[in-house]
């Protein structure tokens, strides 16, 4: 079941750390503890900082560099306009394909 998890969020992990980042910007240590306190305990840091430069370079959250007690600025991330625009199209076709996949199990379920 873990290789289908990964691969299933491979396809879902953008929009989650863009509904995680609608709440609160944070910074890419923040949004790895963050999401390990929502259950996604095997995500590491370096899938979320890949996420984090392909989510800046298409536009959709705006950054600004905060000084940090130790080492270099961070970098931290919050949604802008195209990403809300972005996360809501994301929710409209996440909506749909869980209505569909309850409906193939109720109707499996049923055939049982």
């Amino acid at each position: 079941m873990a290789k289908q998890m990964t691969e299933m969020l491979k396809g879902t992990l953008e929009g989650i750390v863009l509904a995680l980042l609608a709440e609160q910007p944070a910074y890419g240590y923040e949004i790895t503890s963050r999401l390990r306190e929502q259950g996604f305990v095997d995500i590491v840091e370096g899938t979320v900082y890949a996420l984090l430069i392909r989510i800046e370079q298409r536009g959709l959250v705006a950054v600004e560099k905060v000084p940090s007690e130790k080492g270099p600025p961070r970098k931290v991330y919050s949604l802008n306009a195209q990403g809300r625009d972005y996360l809501e199209e994301f929710w409209v076709s996440w909506n749909f394909l869980a209505d569909k996949l309850t409906q193939l199990q109720t109707k499996k379920e049923s055939n049982s």
